[in-house]
């Protein structure tokens, strides 16, 4: 299974798609647009050894499980959001809105807050363990926090191939999305 289902799975669309006041299907569609771009959003700011350190601080604040929908704090949801997206958060639900059968962006916005606590749990048991995403992505041991941006950037390349992108750099990721990302993102925020 890939990881972008793998997160779907942990979530109830309906419930998601009453929160958000939208039909499941248009939710979905949604959740899977929005989860490879925050995976690739965090791993252009992984590329640079302050970032890495950031990203590994905030994993291990999200460890512990998937949260209930009812659990998610959106205000720390859009904290990281920002973090990830900065000043270009715009720009990427934009273009994500614009994409051929892409979602509107009022619902990317109504969700990014949500799904980025979610993405950030489940990428935390694939980085630090903890049992909820079943361990290591691809077998690698858990970075310390010495371990910089390539071991980070590692294992995050990994889960992005997983959701039908090949590794490394946001060019990787599906649909577009790369292109996307990499002009408005470029190296990657802090």
């Amino acid at each position: 299974m890939d990881a972008r289902q793998d997160i779907l799975d942990r979530i109830p669309m309906d419930q998601l798609a009453a929160q958000v006041g939208a039909d499941e299907q248009t939710t979905r569609a949604a959740a899977e647009q929005l989860i490879p771009a925050l995976v690739g959003g965090l791993q252009a700011n992984a590329q640079d050894e302050a970032g890495a350190q950031s990203l590994f601080d905030a994993l291990g604040d999200h460890q512990g499980g998937t949260p209930a929908l009812d659990q998610v704090d959106t205000q720390e949801g859009q904290q990281i959001v920002s973090h990830v997206f900065g000043a270009n958060q715009d720009e990427v639900v934009n273009r994500l809105g614009g994409m051929d059968g892409g979602a509107g962006g009022d619902i990317l916005k109504k969700l990014l807050p949500i799904l980025a606590p979610i993405v950030l749990s489940y990428i935390s048991g694939k980085v630090l363990g903890g049992g909820q995403a079943g361990g290591q992505a691809t077998g690698q041991a858990a970075p310390t926090q010495d371990a910089g941006a390539g071991g980070l950037g590692d294992i995050l390349g990994s889960i992005l191939g997983g959701m039908g992108g090949g590794q490394g750099a946001q060019g990787g990721l599906p649909g577009g999305l790369g292109d996307i990302l990499g002009g408005i993102l470029g190296g990657g925020r802090r």
